[in-house]
């Protein structure tokens, strides 16, 4: 009775008044709508609602209410998944932010329980302390969950030597779809009969295993129409195949488990809330590659098969496009160092082992093999850093591939075909025909020793035309692939895209078991409904409408590298990168390691860009209030520039968005204060000794604060009590003008002294110029220009322009290879490579005075390289240096020029802290309002790393508001590289 009355009130409750009692939070407007309606698929559904349900109460509140209501639940984490698997019109459940704990590590059974929400790497960090790890490894495992990868049966590379997530699987406890409490676990065939005498729905569950798969009939008709055995990454429909090796059905001596059927699903038939995971021991300590060479596709294909008779632990694949995506790429040539000539196709051919000798032994039997086949031409051995270098050029490859410009892309639909490694060659010769009738170079890259290889057609799904094609390809390849019993998702699921293909895939008579099992666990259809069973058209509910009139954003800065603002926004294709945490390397997204929220990601960015450009029928298209709030907490960092692979580059778009919107709304008191701080600084210059008194005293500091909205425990910058110096004492103690040619080597330089070095940092300014005198170097500094920087940063982009043509204007005539512009601040200085090149009006100079238009650290680091600064100019005595890296330099140049000038000084010992943002980010640390969330992110690593620092360590950090931001945040003062570079200076 009390059953019936819950049900009649979650019948007639709505979504506002269930919000009131949900155990988490809800979310129901247009801002978590837009941002969910896509994953790193084609689709785009619009939700109902986002829910992050805070306990597993929560979650069984969720169901009850879709249950009640007849709405699907679609579970999400990462959102990672290529096939569709996280779009829906129903609530989307995300359980990243409050399911990642570890719960128990038994070290004995090499076993470990966790909740879903847990990060594959940060799980094997976690474990690398007890000699173990998780196997599978896929390309997104810096932020991928395991409840997603049990939910697609991820593999990866290693899965031709560890297998795949289903067979690391023992145990799943989670909720059905009556909202009882489950837990699928080996179960011995008289424990199978005593879960199938249970009334509840478990039982039911179990009874209806039993009466659909025990006849031999439906066993042979799984054997007959399922792919091949020994195709062990193999993800079609549900592993009913799988179910059937166990002692319940007296093919197997193995236990009968359930998980072996919920890996894979997709979230259909249970909602997971606890993962046991078996472990293994730690990969073998030596390590080498063989990267052989191949003229042709087909010989390659041939010695994947010679080459996993050895025991491989990879044998990936990359082909020419990939390779070609990489030839004229400055950050990726140097990782082809050992490419020879112009091959067709290389293979990676991973060994290990415990003991040096047995290593060396198996890498000559390897290459014995593949010379007896005389199939490839050339056969490096990589060691070291140079196996990381390999494997992230195939990865960049596909990256690169995917920054195609325009509306054309490689499409993911028959990406994940799965064949026995013997049909490989014939299968492939097989596709690349078919490819061929519609116009198609495809591009071969990835799994090959798995039978695996991600094939993308390059599609424009704006036009009807090629999703006609889309359709057709995948009809197509589907049947070619079910000719050789191949798989048709091998690893990344079946989504929307390939669930239609699940009965040709099959059988019919299969496809009607996998109906009738979806009907026993899940008979109101509530758990990710459209996938897998009765799925929704693959060629609908596309993220784009066909045959559309493109927008037309008329915008300020110039964004054709991308065809448009529009397309920039379009360019990111749900990845997730930038929902790694902090605990990876580099420094995309700041806020998003602060919040964890999905909201403060360049993902969730471009999401709602794009729908706002695309849809809002304003007439200014910027106007709007999701996308302010989206874009509120990007620090404009840069990190996704050049982080993300695809390069959306928010911090760009946010300036034009801030710019755009002022239009309609007038910027505030403080947002024009922040806007204009240079020129307030500047004039608070001239009188520094009141300043400075006004900035530290309580009364006055208070009102500042107030007035420009700046956080109450932020300090105030001060500004410089001295003057730039044009006039600097020699090694001779000697007075040597800044401009005196006879003094100095024939290379002159530019030194800009930005806004910022000339008003809070005028003693870095004058250390510049000592330092560069010293070393030889005819030096002429330029005192008057303005970058623009915070302009820039708030979106007064008509004003910058003015600054940056003036600039241009001033420095075109000057700045050559010869004659280079250096920069003492990386915000200021690196806008010459960036900004200025959207904004400037002559374009051709902007563009060549930002190819010479260099960091002083960075000319340092050349000269160095070129023996024209000697180690003998510094001293030798010892010093540690911790340093931290301005956001820009990360983006827009690389970490490595600071580390080594430090590093040049006989006995200094730099290392760099592995911090992403420092959390200040110009003015943004500074806001009332973003101040908390400033700390937060200097809390993450920054400080912690300082305060474990003693006070003999010198701190290295080049930007004025990152030694701003680690003063206040952990009292330490920093200095700029170049003073210590000027203090090591033989006297």
């Amino acid at each position: 009775m009390l059953t019936l009355v819950y049900l009649y009130i979650m019948e007639h409750t709505t979504l506002a008044d269930f919000e009131k009692s949900f155990q988490g939070r809800l979310h129901m407007d247009k801002l978590y709508q837009s941002m969910y309606a896509t994953d790193a698929s084609v689709y785009r559904k619009i939700p109902l609602a986002v829910a992050f349900p805070d306990s597993i109460q929560g979650i069984k509140q969720l169901i009850d209410f879709a249950h009640a209501n007849h709405i699907g639940l679609i579970p999400r984490a990462g959102g990672t998944s290529l096939a569709g698997q996280c779009v829906g019109e129903g609530i989307v459940v995300d359980i990243s932010k409050s399911f990642t704990e570890i719960l128990h590590f038994d070290p004995e059974e090499l076993s470990i329980t966790i909740q879903p929400g847990v990060i594959r790497d940060e799980l094997n960090r976690f474990l690398e302390l007890y000699g173990v790890f998780f196997a599978p490894n896929t390309s997104t495992s810096n932020r991928c969950t395991i409840g997603g990868m049990v939910g697609n049966n991820s593999s990866g590379t290693t899965s031709i030597k560890y297998g795949v997530t289903r067979d690391k699987v023992i145990r799943l406890k989670g909720l059905l779809s009556d909202g009882t409490q489950v837990i699928f676990e080996p179960v011995t065939k008289e424990q199978f009969v005593e879960k199938m005498a249970l009334t509840s729905l478990e039982g039911e569950i179990y009874r209806k295993i039993c009466k659909l798969l025990s006849s031999k009939e439906t066993q042979d008709e799984i054997e007959k129409e399922f792919p091949k055995p020994e195709i062990h990454r193999r993800n079609t429909g549900y592993a009913i195949d799988a179910l059937l090796n166990s002692t319940v059905f007296d093919r197997s001596e193995e236990l009968f488990n359930f998980c072996h059927l919920i890996a894979g699903s997709e979230g259909t038939l249970m909602f997971i809330t606890e993962i046991t995971l078996k472990l293994d021991p730690l990969l073998p300590k030596y390590t080498a590659v063989v990267a052989p060479h191949y003229d042709s596709l087909d010989a390659c294909l041939k010695d994947v098969v010679i080459s996993m008779n050895h025991d491989l632990y990879t044998c990936e694949m990359m082909d020419h496009v990939i390779l070609d995506c990489t030839k004229n790429n400055k950050t990726y040539l140097p990782y082809r160092a050992f490419v020879k000539n112009n091959p067709k196709a290389i293979l990676l051919l991973e060994l290990r082992s415990d003991a040096q000798d047995d290593l060396e032994k198996q890498l000559k039997q390897v290459i014995q093999t593949l010379q007896l086949s005389k199939n490839a031409y050339h056969f490096p051995i990589l060691r070291g850093d140079e196996i990381a270098r390999a494997l992230e050029l195939r990865k960049a490859g596909l990256g690169l591939l995917g920054n195609m410009v325009g509306d054309k892309k490689a499409v993911a639909c028959i990406e994940d075909t799965a064949v026995a490694l013997t049909d490989l060659p014939e299968y492939i010769a097989d596709f690349t025909q078919l490819m061929q009738k519609y116009n198609q170079n495809a591009v071969y890259y990835a799994h090959a020793g798995a039978g695996e290889l991600h094939l993308r057609p390059i599609l424009n799904l704006k036009n009807s035309d090629d999703v006609a094609d889309f359709r057709k390809i995948t009809t197509d390849v589907a049947k070619l692939c079910k000719k050789y019993k191949g798989s048709f998702s091998g690893e990344h699921g079946d989504g929307i895209v390939r669930a239609e293909f699940i009965p040709t895939m099959i059988g019919e008579k299969n496809y009607q078991i996998i109906r009738e099992i979806k009907e026993v666990f899940d008979p109101k259809n509530i758990f990710n409904p459209g996938k897998i069973v009765d799925p929704f058209p693959m060629d609908r509910a596309l993220r784009y409408e066909a045959d559309r009139e493109e927008p037309k954003i008329e915008t300020l800065m110039n964004f054709d590298d991308y065809l448009g603002i529009h397309r920039l926004a379009e360019n990111c294709n749900g990845s997730g990168d930038c929902r790694k945490t902090e605990r990876s390397s580099g420094a995309m997204c700041p806020s998003y390691h602060a919040t964890r929220d999905e909201k403060d990601t360049t993902r969730a960015r471009a999401n709602v860009l794009r729908e706002v450009l695309t849809n809002n029928k304003a007439v200014n298209k910027f106007d709007s209030q999701e996308l302010k709030e989206v874009m509120d907490l990007c620090l404009s960092c840069k990190a996704c520039a050049s982080e993300c692979p695809s390069n959306v580059d928010i911090a760009t778009a946010k300036a034009e968005f801030l710019f755009q919107y002022y239009k309609t709304h007038k910027p505030s008191v403080a947002t024009r204060f922040f806007a204009h701080s240079s020129k307030i600084y500047a004039l608070a210059a001239k009188y520094p000794h009141i300043t400075n008194l006004a900035f530290n005293t309580k009364v006055t500091s208070k009102f500042i604060k107030k007035i420009s909205r700046i956080h109450p425990r932020r300090s105030l910058p001060n500004v410089s009590i001295k003057r730039f110096n044009k006039r600097i004492l020699n090694s001779d103690n000697q007075l040597l003008t800044v401009n005196d040619l006879d003094k100095a080597k024939s290379k002159t330089i530019y030194l800009l002294i930005d806004e910022f070095s000339r008003t809070m940092d005028v003693d870095i300014a004058n250390d510049a110029v000592e330092l560069l005198i010293k070393l030889g170097y005819h030096v002429i500094p330029i005192l008057h220009l303005d970058s623009g920087r915070a302009l820039i940063s708030k979106g007064f982009l008509e004003q910058a322009k003015k600054e940056v043509d003036r600039n241009i204007r001033f420095l075109k005539e000057k700045v050559s290879h010869e004659t280079p512009l250096l920069g003492i601040e990386p915000s200021a200085i690196l806008s010459f490579r960036d900004e200025y090149l959207r904004l400037s009006t002559d374009r051709e100079s902007a563009t060549r005075i930002a190819d010479n238009s260099f960091l002083i650290e960075e000319f340092l680091a050349s000269e160095i390289e070129a023996g024209a600064i000697k180690r003998e100019s510094f001293t030798s005595e010892k010093r540690k240096i911790k340093i931290h890296i301005h956001c820009h330099q990360k983006s827009l140049s690389n970490q490595k020029i600071t580390f080594d000038v430090l590093n040049f000084p006989e006995n200094y010992s730099p290392t760099i802290i592995p911090a992403g943002c420092c959390g200040m980010a110009g003015s943004f640390g500074m806001e009332k309002e973003h101040y908390d969330v400033s700390m937060k992110i200097g809390e993450l690593i920054l400080f912690p790393g300082i305060r474990k620092t003693t006070d003999d360590v010198i701190l290295a950090s080049n930007g004025t508001s990152c030694r701003h931001q680690i003063l206040d945040g952990t009292g330490r003062i920093a200095k700029h590289p170049i003073t210590i570079l000027k203090e090591a200076l033989r006297v």
